[in-house]
């Protein structure tokens, strides 16, 4: 049973740490400025400029206070002291989950909501100078073109959407206006030169889906460190109870005596302390 306990004890401490490592993230993830990191996310801050920040930055350092708490009562074995870090993580828990419950809901409204975003910058050649040229960054980095397909650029496509297919995969010319798909390349319409006429090939993935990944990211790492503490929260509130409880589910030792009538007694073995 000793040994039992010893073994509870630690697996309690280190749970405590990874709450308190998880705390810490909290707070690093919080402060920091992933929006401002990914391309192009600065055009769509209304979707994600501070979705579950608030929840970070408050109770990442609550966390680690807690936790400091939660290790130095589970090292020293204070049972009160246990049962009190019990309480207040629960507290903490419960009001993380109600603080971070609309991130869900956020989650599922931003395909909708970046949609809606697109139809307005539509076409894009009619679009702000600085939308253009954020798209064209894009579109330069992740060979893209357009936000649902190319046609949003209307006949004015950029250079950032040219490219150029295999001259062996090249299918042979086809009448004006025809558009034959080449890999990752796609035919949109006929270039005329002084001489010759070219086809102007394109890429063929939109950067729509790619834009919505970027700015999904963000919202996404805050609802895994949000659960992965939950996660965390539940085991260490377990442990705590389990420890701090502990005369109410040991089985106390118990010594056996033999009278004079040779009729076996049993009886709590006197404690130590």
């Amino acid at each position: 049973m000793a040994r039992c306990r010893s073994y509870l004890r630690g697996l309690a401490i280190c749970v405590t740490v990874l709450l308190m490592v998880s705390g810490v993230v909290m707070i690093g993830v919080g402060f920091s400025s992933i929006d401002g990191n990914t391309p192009v996310a600065e055009l769509f801050e209304q979707l994600s400029s501070s979705d579950g920040l608030l929840v970070l930055q408050v109770f990442g350092p609550i966390t680690v206070v807690l936790s400091v708490l939660g290790i130095c009562a589970a090292t020293l074995d204070l049972k009160p002291l246990l049962l009190l870090f019990s309480a207040l993580i629960f507290v903490e828990f419960v009001a993380v989950m109600v603080v971070a419950a609309p991130l869900v809901q956020v989650q599922a409204q931003m395909d909708g909501a970046v949609d809606e975003v697109f139809l307005n910058v539509t076409p894009l050649h009619r679009a702000d100078r600085y939308i253009q040229s954020e798209l064209s960054k894009l579109q330069a980095s992740d060979s893209c073109c357009g936000l649902r397909s190319f046609e949003d650029w209307g006949d004015q496509l950029p250079v950032t959407c040219l490219c150029t297919p295999p001259a062996s995969d090249l299918p042979p010319s086809s009448p004006p206006g025809n558009r034959s798909s080449l890999g990752s390349c796609v035919a949109s319409g006929d270039l005329q030169t002084s001489r010759l006429t070219d086809k102007l090939w394109v890429h063929s993935e939109p950067c729509g889906p790619i834009l919505k990944s970027y700015l999904s990211f963000p919202i996404k790492l805050r609802i895994g460190i949000i659960s992965a503490f939950a996660t965390i929260t539940m085991a260490a509130i377990a442990l705590s109870l389990a420890l701090g409880l502990e005369e109410y589910w040991r089985t106390p030792p118990v010594e056996t005596t033999v009278d004079d009538f040779n009729r076996v007694k049993y009886q709590p073995k006197p404690s130590l302390t």
